[in-house]
C-alpha cells in the first residue's frame, strides 16, 4: 500500500475480541456475537464466514462501498472461503492472491513467537490452514510468504499487472 495510492485497507469485522493493542475501527470492527448475527440477518455483509466455532468474520458492504465512493480498489486479508465468495461475487474484478506460509512448520513456529494464541488456537488454525492449502487452485495467484521482502515485491509485482502501472508516492 506504500507504493500506490490508489489502494485502500477493507477494515474485516468479527466478534472475538481483541488481542494486544488491537484497535476497533482500525484493526478490525469489533462486534459482540449478537450484534455480528445483527448485522448478518440485516445483510450488512458482502461475505462472511463461521470460521470457527462460534467465530465470526466478515466483511461490511459499508466498508466497500466507502472505499469505491473514494475511486480507491481495495485489498482484503479475508480467510479462504471469504477469498473464495469474494472471487465468486466479484468475478473478474478481483485479483485473488492465496498467500500461503512455506510448510505448517513455519505457520506453527510464527503463531507461537507471536505469543496471542492459545494451545489450542493454534492446533485449530494449524488444522485449518493445512485444509486451506488445498483450496489455493481456486485463486488467481500464489505467494509463499517465506521472505516477506520478496514475498512483498511479487505482490507489487502481480497488483502492477492487474491494476496497471501508477505513479509511485
Amino acid at each position: 500500500m506504500a507504493e500506490r495510492d490508489d489502494l485502500a485497507f477493507s477494515i474485516s469485522a468479527t466478534n472475538r475480541a481483541p488481542r494486544g493493542d488491537e484497535v476497533n475501527g482500525h484493526d478490525y470492527h469489533f462486534f459482540s456475537t449478537q450484534g455480528f448475527k445483527e448485522r448478518i440477518a440485516a445483510g450488512d455483509f458482502l461475505e462472511w464466514e463461521e470460521v470457527y466455532p462460534g467465530r465470526y468474520y466478515g466483511t461490511l458492504k459499508t466498508e466497500v462501498q466507502r472505499h469505491w465512493t473514494a475511486g480507491k480498489h481495495i485489498l482484503f486479508d479475508v480467510d479462504v472461503e471469504g477469498g473464495l465468495r469474494l472471487k465468486s461475487i466479484l468475478k473478474d474484478e478481483i485479483l485473488a492472491v492465496f498467500v500461503r506460509p512455506p510448510s505448517l512448520q513455519v505457520l506453527e513456529e510464527r503463531l507461537r513467537k507471536r505469543g496471542t494464541d492459545s494451545e489450542d488456537d493454534i492446533a485449530r488454525r494449524l488444522a485449518k490452514a493445512e485444509a486451506e492449502m488445498k483450496r489455493s487452485p481456486g485463486f488467481d495467484v500464489e505467494l509463499v510468504n517465506d521472505v516477506l521482502e520478496i514475498a512483498t515485491q511479487e505482490l507489487i509485482q502481480r497488483t502492477a499487472v492487474f491494476l496497471g502501472p501508477t505513479e509511485p508516492k
